[in-house]
């Protein structure tokens, strides 16, 4: 018989000491670093410890004593619940200096290189309705709090009051539960009444929510975006499981496209995977085009059901001008835009650059970039697909030319090595690395310091109340 776990302490009266990663703070006991969620520096409370390991513990705030000074209220009823705004409680500017501290400490901790003074971070021009695009779930099981746990009525005929569909947000650990939401700050508003419509008809009409346990229900995901140009699009991924129920995705996308005339593309998906992305699924237009258009300087950007844009786009201008600034073209340079998307910042930066050369692993996204020079009427970029380690190559840069400046914007798990080797073997004289994760940017940069030294470090805010921060690093050949 194994022995029973010694039960975890309560900590009471604690002062939270500093923020740290992931949206969460610290304290220090007993030698041990303890990490705690949904709280501010300054506050004094008392904390249940969940986990204990060697050098670290969890825990969670069971009451709070006194409220920090540093402490803004936050604007969202499904703070503390869904974890996609953990910092509403810290204000922007604290937030703000959170992050530049983040990407201090991770360039220096991990890095280990030489650095410059960093430029102050540049701040979000707005911290609501800043996203462009939300992806909503569906379940057949809504999310409870413990207090909604407790209070429901006992189960009767074998249906539990639990067993209630939603759509909203998924919860950490609980992955087949959707948080009902009402509404939303990250968005325009119209996104919360279509999305509150779709389940309100459906709801009315008794469709079937998904089940991801035994993967079945016919409602199964929203996505919703928008742009500067005014167009609306959704995206509804069905799961056809029962007889009749194409037919009865059809009336929902009818009621859909009559109810809001502002959606200009409007399409559908029947997705029997075990996941929900649409990468590899063919996707229909039900209604309207199967792109929208974004807008940036005199620019037009063609937006697909699955491309990537930066879903702050206000914010991403400011992303994008920091990496054209540091890239320091004069019109004469040969340009690399590694992992180019749509063709964003290739695109944005040809008019400044003899030759831009982008390449990408989505062949959709490919498409786009083309269809986004020639409706900008851009005649010098050329876009290829394929995973970048296979792409980047030796003979290609021997075939296509040696960039003078490569652009390089990688996803959170950074360069392949083989990408890194490629690079340096290019030797140009500048690299703009722009980032989602600077640790690990920090990892890539050490790699390349014996030939390449950072003389610019810009970190950019696309996320408030996250602490997910993007960085951008000038590095010149040495």
């Amino acid at each position: 018989m194994g022995r029973s776990k010694k039960p975890l302490p309560l900590l009471e009266g604690v002062v939270i000491e500093a923020v740290a990663a992931e949206g969460k703070c610290l304290f220090h006991w007993q030698e041990l670093v303890v990490f705690v969620p949904f709280c501010v520096p300054g506050d004094v409370c008392d904390v249940q410890l969940r986990r204990k390991k060697h050098s670290f513990a969890e825990g969670e705030v069971v009451r709070f004593i006194k409220y920090s000074d540093v402490r803004a209220t936050p604007f969202c009823r499904h703070f503390g619940i869904c974890g996609g705004c953990k910092w509403q409680n810290l204000p922007y500017e604290e937030q703000l200096r959170a992050k530049h501290q983040q990407v201090y400490d991770q360039l220096h901790r991990i890095g280990k290189i030489e650095l410059p003074e960093f430029r102050p971070i540049l701040g979000s021009v707005k911290t609501q309705e800043y996203r462009n695009k939300l992806d909503f779930g569906c379940a057949n099981k809504r999310y409870l709090t413990k207090e909604e746990m407790l209070s429901l009525p006992p189960a009767t005929d074998g249906a539990s009051a639990k067993d209630v569909p939603a759509i909203g947000f998924h919860v950490t650990g609980a992955f087949d539960k959707i948080l009902p939401i009402d509404k939303c700050w990250l968005m325009d508003d119209l996104h919360n009444q279509i999305r509150n419509e779709i389940r309100d008809y459906a709801l009315e009409q008794g469709l079937s929510f998904f089940d991801l346990r035994a993967q079945k229900g016919l409602l199964r995901d929203v996505i919703i975006r928008n742009s500067q140009s005014g167009e609306w699009m959704v995206i509804i991924q069905f799961h056809y499981d029962e007889t009749g129920g194409e037919q009865e995705a059809m009336k929902l996308l009818q009621h859909v496209a009559d109810k809001f005339p502002q959606i200009t593309s409007l399409m559908y998906l029947d997705n029997q995977k075990c996941n929900d992305t649409i990468s590899d699924q063919d996707i229909m237009t039900f209604k309207g085009q199967d792109h929208i258009f974004e807008l940036m300087e005199d620019l037009r950007f063609k937006v697909g059901p699955k491309s990537f844009y930066q879903t702050n786009t206000e914010q991403a201008y400011h992303l994008y001008s920091v990496a054209r600034e540091l890239a320091g073209l004069t019109g004469k340079e040969m340009v690399y835009d590694l992992y180019t998307g749509t063709g964003t910042i290739a695109n944005f930066v040809a008019r400044n650059a003899q030759q831009v050369i982008g390449i990408e692993y989505v062949p959709e996204a490919i498409e786009d970039a083309k269809i986004n020079s020639e409706i900008n009427h851009i005649d010098n970029t050329l876009f290829y697909a394929g995973d970048m380690k296979d792409i980047l190559t030796d003979d290609f840069i021997a075939v296509h030319g040696r960039p003078d400046v490569i652009i390089t914007d990688p996803p959170r798990a950074g360069m392949h090595p083989d990408v890194v080797k490629t690079i340096l073997r290019a030797a140009p004289e500048r690299i703009v690395y722009v980032s989602c994760n600077p640790a690990t940017q920090a990892r890539d940069l050490h790699d390349m310091d014996a030939d390449y030294g950072v003389a610019c470090v810009q970190p950019v805010d696309m996320f408030p109340h996250t602490p997910h921060v993007e960085n951008v690093v000038l590095l010149v050949r040495r």
